[in-house]
């Protein structure tokens, strides 16, 4: 039933017998458009303009490739079946309007019809002509619009019956796309906690290693100051003790200058 309301919104977009494409594409993924024209038995340009039709109202979707042997590119298609259930539910809501508009005309004014002609006009316009047909001058009969009336209710009701079924085939499409959607961001919540939790353990290991060369710089500060320190002890202790030498001397030289007076 799908499958066939779906064929016809084709039928309506891109014209009589075109309607088949649906039953190649529909739950099928990058089909190519050579195998497309193949099993529709026309050309691949008559196939490409029944897909420009549909790809102007994003019913389908294409990707291309080069191929390597010959050289040129080939078109890959996908039927976007929410834009289509859409695009159906979109076209048999108008429809039930415009049956609707037409039972309550038929319920509610009076037509005329001319039998020769084959031709109704409104009661307004009848008025108009004096009753009489305008093209052959034969009195209008007043029209039974009982079956009218029938015909359109039961029109109404196979295309209620009709929109019912596209949203409840639309709910379950958006709720499989939803469900994708929710798995979709899940993962990428994943992999960007995952992506911030290696960020966290690479600084953390940044942090560590400075730390780990703070401390060795510390360590190697406090080893250089004691060295300092000792070499500052060492030289204090030779500077004492060369004092102690200077003064020797100076007193030994003191004492021989007074032996030679």
């Amino acid at each position: 039933m799908q499958i066939k309301l779906l064929q016809n919104l084709v039928e309506e977009l891109a014209g009589l017998d075109t309607g088949r494409i649906v039953d190649i594409l529909f739950s099928k993924k990058d089909v190519n458009e050579f195998l497309i024209a193949k099993k529709m038995e026309l050309t691949i340009n008559q196939v490409r303009n029944i897909l420009y039709k549909l790809s102007a109202d994003g019913l389908v979707t294409f990707i291309r490739k080069k191929d390597k042997r010959k050289g040129w590119y080939i078109y890959y298609w996908t039927l976007k079946t929410e834009k289509c259930l859409v695009k159906l539910e979109q076209s048999l809501i108008k429809k039930i309007v415009d049956l609707k508009a037409l039972l309550k005309s038929r319920e509610t004014k009076r037509f005329y019809v001319c039998k020769s002609c084959d031709i109704e006009v409104s009661e307004e316009t009848a008025l108009e002509h004096g009753f009489s047909c305008e093209e052959c001058a034969e009195v209008y009969k007043l029209q039974d619009n009982s079956q009218s009336i029938r015909e359109a209710k039961a029109q109404i009701l196979r295309r209620e019956r009709e929109l019912k079924l596209i949203n409840g085939e639309l709910g379950e499409v958006r709720e499989k796309e939803e469900k994708k959607r929710k798995r979709k961001q899940k993962k990428e919540d994943k992999e960007l906690a995952e992506e911030k939790a290696k960020k966290r353990a690479k600084a953390k290991k940044e942090r560590d290693k400075l730390k780990k060369l703070t401390q060795k710089v510390v360590k190697s500060k406090k080893k250089v100051a004691k060295k300092v320190k000792k070499i500052k002890k060492k030289v204090v202790k030779k500077g004492k003790k060369l004092k102690r030498v200077v003064k020797k001397v100076k007193k030994k030289s003191f004492w021989k200058k007074g032996k030679r007076k």
